[in-house]
């Protein structure tokens, strides 16, 4: 029990019996016996959550949250609360960062982006506790304004993602008791305007556009394989290549830190296999990759890409290499369990829906066709299913038939397949 004394000039001091069964003291100053009468009670309950080990109670914390640095700093020094970090907001985003060991680079750069248009709105020297709900709605409001932010709904709503985890660490280290952003969604939408179908048509046309045997495989791994690029497409290994089985082991940064995230397996479809083949062919002996001559980061494929279109005679689509996966898997779905073509593609049945899958022409041309008239849409000629005809192929370009391949290519045993060990079907991650 917390006890009150006044001395004679006026002056109360609360003194109650610490954890280590120390007496101490709290001095308040000149203020009524009504108002140490509530600070005792609120001693009483700090001094007991800490000698039983638990947290205090709402209406006790966040009594503890609103005092002021001084008399903050009195119940630290009895040991009733920790010492109030006056973290400025500068200082704790860059902070942040720094410890966010795991975060991809790409992921540390978009941090850092949200972090200029937090400085932008807010002064660095900002405190954090000083950042109310209004002002989070305000800056959210300001993102989207063209004469403040001038951000994209999509960009908008990642910075205030970034935001609401930047405080929520704030609040986990005790540093302010409720996290501004809370209320906020951070949430993308899906902007389905920007979907497009990549038909074959057009696939064949830019798979001849391609400048060289790697080119024409980046396309068609993401065409026809569903791998990202470049993440996935760049990390493809000979060694992952499972030749007698047709399977491919396909190892995703994006989702490795998902449970069974790490890697899939992948068929080698019909429509990918004679590029495969042809990169393997031409491929050095002793070559790790699949894909060589375009892993310096400093290359922009999707510039490359851009270039390689407009050269084929067409106009860039939206999001070039994403929809290249969305077609595939809008394929597919045509075909195989939802199940199946989620643990291929390496997405969620919920992030397919959601992002991937997408209404055609073609759905649109069954749709008004009677309905014994409707078959399987995805039943392809042999033509069909190798993407680009062998006769249709440049004549140093074309890829050797499977009777063709040197004996230890087919059995897998070539130097760039050496080392492989048995290729097995691994869980997926079930959710991206």
């Amino acid at each position: 029990m917390a006890s009150i004394t006044r001395e004679t000039n006026g002056r109360r001091t609360i003194q109650f019996v610490a954890a280590d069964r120390k007496r101490k003291s709290i001095r308040l100053g000149k203020v009524s016996q009504r108002v140490a009468e509530a600070v005792k009670l609120r001693v009483e309950r700090l001094a007991a959550a800490v000698i039983a080990g638990h947290s205090v109670d709402d209406e006790t914390g966040r009594w503890v949250a609103e005092l002021d640095d001084v008399m903050r700093d009195k119940f630290a020094g009895v040991g009733l609360v920790p010492k109030r970090e006056a973290a400025a907001l500068g200082t704790f985003i860059d902070a942040y960062i720094a410890g966010r060991n795991d975060a991809k680079p790409a992921t540390l750069t978009t941090f850092k982006r949200a972090k200029k248009k937090l400085l932008g709105y807010f002064r660095a020297d900002t405190r954090l506790r000083d950042v109310t709900p209004g002002d989070a709605d305000a800056f959210a409001r300001w993102l989207r304004d063209p004469a403040g932010g001038a951000l994209s709904e999509a960009t908008a709503r990642k910075t205030v993602s970034i935001a609401k985890q930047v405080f929520r660490a704030a609040v986990r280290r005790k540093i302010i008791m409720e996290n501004p952003f809370a209320d906020l969604s951070g949430t993308v939408p899906a902007n389905r305007q920007r979907d497009y179908f990549v038909s074959r048509d057009e696939a064949a046309l830019v798979l001849d556009a391609c400048p060289d045997t790697e080119w024409r495989l980046l396309f068609a791994l993401s065409r026809y394989g569903g791998l990202r690029c470049p993440s996935e497409t760049l990390g493809l290994r000979w060694a992952d290549i499972d030749w007698a089985q047709n399977r491919m082991t396909v190892r995703s940064p994006k989702t490795e830190h998902h449970d069974g995230g790490r890697s899939r397996v992948v068929p080698i479809f019909p429509e990918l296999r004679p590029y495969l083949l042809d990169a393997f062919e031409r491929a050095d002996d002793g070559a790790e990759h699949a894909i060589t001559r375009y892993r310096d980061a400093t290359q922009n494929l999707r510039t490359q890409l851009t270039k390689i279109i407009r050269r084929a005679g067409l106009e860039p689509w939206p999001k070039l290499w994403q929809n290249l996966r969305a077609t595939r898997e809008t394929e597919l779905a045509e075909v195989f369990p939802a199940h199946v073509v989620s643990a291929w593609i390496g997405n969620s049945q919920a992030v397919a829906a959601k992002h991937y899958l997408q209404v055609t022409d073609e759905h649109f041309e069954r749709a008004a066709q009677p309905a014994e008239a409707v078959q399987n849409p995805v039943q392809h000629s042999a033509a069909d299913d190798c993407g680009t005809p062998r006769d249709a192929m440049p004549e140093n370009d074309k890829v050797a038939s499977r009777s063709e391949l040197r004996p230890d290519a087919t059995s897998g045993k070539s130097l760039k397949n050496k080392g492989m060990g048995v290729t097995g079907l691994e869980p997926v991650t079930s959710s991206v």
